[in-house]
């Protein structure tokens, strides 16, 4: 035997990162989130897309939407808040001028929809089920229903029961369900999507929030309030994930705080079969690709052979129950 064979011989063998996402194969668990990495295009000559297991576009609309007066983002201890608006270039112009870019590449691309009505939402599905190059829905429901006098989707269960149930008899493809976190009923929303058809659920949208300007007493972004994300809400979405993993059937994508190789496994041990990266492209535009060649050390490091084997392994000696700490 030569140098070299023998070096092959003894060589660890390769981790298989793949996961499943209901009956969505992707070649690694790493996604990167809706509305962090623009349409994935504007990407393309900073990261190597085909390395990524999926990419989630911005949330896409009927029309193009301009979004919230400027400032719109602020760093906050631990993460950040923003309040975009959902600014977008509407499904038309998505499919015109950014899914043409993007079917060159190998890996899947997720539609982020959302809706000010149900029947919005179903429109703009409508539209993408006559594109090539979609490979998902993902459905934001942390919207308000106008119909509804401002009540947002993901806060009421026959809200939610009603958008799901309608854009899964719209779709073709599997159909992505992105939760806020209103901890105090996720349960009962998780089992609506469920029950209307979602494929898998998205867990979680950004927490709602403040920060002011203690000198000039004003918010510190235009809009007042917005959506809180980053490293200080990871556990908390961790227990979120661990919670709804016992009561639901379908796969759970984990979102919230991911920056390194730990966090992902977390989140699979928790429960999830995948994970979303999001504010970490604001510090670093190329957080997701280096994810997926850190987690596959970190899983030689575990002697892992498969990410897969991660998910819900999470061990306890105490009775699984809610408990406080």
């Amino acid at each position: 035997m030569s140098a070299s064979q023998a070096d092959r011989a003894t060589r660890s063998p390769g981790v298989d990162l793949r996961v499943e996402v209901g009956s969505l194969s992707l070649q690694n668990p790493i996604i990167a989130a809706s509305g962090t990495f623009g349409y994935g295009i504007e990407f393309a000559h900073l990261v190597d897309l085909n390395k990524l297991g999926g990419i989630v576009v911005k949330g896409l609309s009927i029309q193009p939407k301009m979004g919230n007066p400027a400032p719109r983002m602020c760093e906050t201890t631990g993460g950040m808040l923003n309040s975009i608006g959902l600014q977008n270039v509407g499904v038309k112009g998505f499919i015109v001028e950014k899914l043409p870019k993007l079917r060159p590449y190998r890996v899947p691309i997720i539609a982020n929809v959302f809706g000010e009505t149900t029947a919005e939402y179903v429109e703009v599905i409508r539209i993408l089920e006559d594109a090539e190059g979609v490979a998902a829905y993902e459905l934001n429901i942390s919207c308000p229903n106008v119909e509804h006098g401002g009540v947002e989707y993901s806060t009421d269960p026959s809200l939610t029961a009603e958008v799901v149930g309608a854009a899964r008899k719209a779709a073709t493809r599997p159909l992505w369900v992105k939760v806020s976190p209103a901890i105090g009923i996720i349960r009962l929303i998780a089992k609506e999507a469920e029950n209307y058809g979602a494929d898998a659920l998205v867990v979680a949208n950004t927490y709602p929030a403040l920060c002011i300007d203690a000198h000039n007493r004003r918010s510190r972004i235009g809009s007042t309030t917005g959506g809180l994300s980053g490293a200080a809400v990871k556990p908390i979405t961790v227990r979120l994930v661990n919670e709804l993993s016992r009561v639901i059937r379908i796969p759970i994508i984990g979102l919230g705080g991911i920056e390194t190789p730990t966090d992902v496994a977390e989140y699979m041990l928790a429960g999830a079969s995948a994970v979303e990266v999001g504010t970490a492209h604001f510090a670093d535009p190329r957080a997701s690709e280096k994810l997926v060649e850190g987690l596959e050390k970190w899983c030689r490091d575990e002697n892992l052979s498969e990410i897969s084997s991660l998910r819900g392994a999470l061990q306890t000696d105490q009775p699984r129950k809610d408990t406080k700490c």
